[in-house]
């Protein structure tokens, strides 16, 4: 087990989530080119690595190959503050489903996602277990809540589209906008209601702020 788990093993006691996904390096890159240090994860890697059950398990790739097609239910916990990302249903518009890493767990809906591989982009779309929409980057959006990640579309496009990254050494995932091609970074230093809102804003994974960790999760 992972020096990760080992920490948070009281955490996840109390909480529906398993093992955090770590172990193995994605092998196959996508159309992406991938960071220095960094590899792109496709759909069956993801599955090898997360388990169907939400717990890692260690088996080849032609055995979990038909599981691939299967979205991965996850939550996504913010290297820089150690919190998890929520889908803020009940936020006024124009922020209504935007996602910030602000809880201390996993205690429902709010915290799950659905990462739906597409083999054709190989990238990955997001849905929200929360109210089941797709999060787009909010481009169009100005000053500080411009690309802020928004869990509120009924279907997928180029606004709801990312890579997905993972660095071996770390034991950490990235996720990058293919709207803008910018990583989603967590907004530690705001205040107010977007504290700690995901934006898709940063030219390079610069640290902590662009880095997260994915733990699989219950259906």
């Amino acid at each position: 087990m992972t020096s990760v788990f080992l920490s948070l093993s009281a955490l996840l006691a109390t909480s529906a989530l398993a093992a955090p996904m770590a172990g193995a390096a994605p092998a196959d890159a996508g159309p992406a080119a991938a960071p220095s240090g960094w590899e792109a994860v496709d759909g069956t890697e993801l599955a090898r690595i997360a388990g169907q059950d939400g717990t890692p398990k260690a088996t080849t790739r032609d055995s979990v190959s038909a599981t691939a097609e299967e979205p991965e239910l996850l939550a996504l916990q913010s290297a820089r503050n150690g919190r998890f990302t929520a889908t803020e249903v009940n936020y006024a518009a124009p922020s209504t489903g935007a996602l910030r890493a602000r809880s201390t767990e996993v205690g429902g809906s709010w915290e799950g996602f659905a990462f739906e591989w597409d083999e054709a982009s190989a990238t990955y779309a997001l849905r929200s277990l929360a109210n089941n929409q797709y999060v787009a980057v909010e481009k169009n959006y100005t000053g500080s809540a411009q690309n802020l990640l928004r869990a509120r579309s009924a279907s997928v496009g180029g606004w709801e589209r990312f890579y997905l990254y993972y660095n071996e050494e770390l034991d950490r995932y990235a996720l990058q906008s293919t709207l803008n091609g910018l990583f989603v970074a967590m907004e530690n230093g705001y205040t107010g209601s977007l504290q700690y809102a995901l934006r898709a804003r940063s030219a390079e994974i610069t640290g902590s702020w662009e880095e997260f960790t994915l733990y699989g999760i219950g259906a």
